[in-house]
């Protein structure tokens, strides 16, 4: 890469190579969970990479080196971790169905729209309200880990749900915007 490449091109900066370790953290994580059957280890695995989920941000405003392909991966990675945990959990019995179930569908609704407006150019800004859900179900997911791992159930499931609660609400209400922006930025080409 030369010094004259613009910083919203880049592709070799270190908060890019952040983001690609929470990838590459995945397949990981489901080995862990499903083929080691660890849910205390897995539960850890979705803190660390959860709290690693500013990292790359914060790297990118701090380095000057935010970059489109660094708007693409940050997500990316939130999205697979958390759809890998919740039906990683639901496979172990970690998650319960109440939550769980609700965190697919949305995803697949917003996930498919976003496919759909990605190809042709239009990604929507990230909201500061998901931001939020995504911080309070990287928290409440592993926390229901350790409680099915015994790890303080009594003190922990609560905790879960409450975390769990507010951050699908909050994910729920992310999704009807982000839906409504869609529809209004939509090329006509699209359905």
């Amino acid at each position: 890469m030369n010094a004259q490449t613009p910083s919203g091109r880049r592709v070799l900066t270190i908060p890019n190579g952040v983001s690609l370790l929470r990838l590459l953290s995945v397949p990981v994580f489901w080995w862990v969970l499903v083929g080691q059957r660890r849910i205390a280890l897995a539960a850890a695995m979705v803190f660390v990479i959860g709290a690693t989920d500013w990292v790359d941000g914060f790297l990118a405003r701090r380095l000057n080196q935010v970059s489109e392909l660094g708007k693409f991966l940050d997500p990316l990675a939130d999205r697979l971790m958390i759809a890998s945990a919740v039906v990683g959990g639901l496979v172990v019995g970690g998650v319960p169905a109440l939550l769980a179930w609700p965190l697919i569908i949305r995803e697949a609704l917003v996930g498919g729209a976003a496919v759909l407006l990605a190809r042709k150019g239009i990604r929507p800004a990230v909201r500061r309200e998901g931001k939020v859900a995504t911080f309070l179900l990287y928290g409440a997911i592993p926390t229901f880990y350790l409680a099915a791992a015994s790890v303080w159930p009594n003190l922990l499931q609560p905790a879960a749900w409450i975390a769990g609660g507010v951050g699908l609400v909050l994910y729920w209400y992310v999704a009807i915007r982000y839906l409504a922006d869609w529809r209004r930025l939509r090329p006509a080409s699209l359905p």
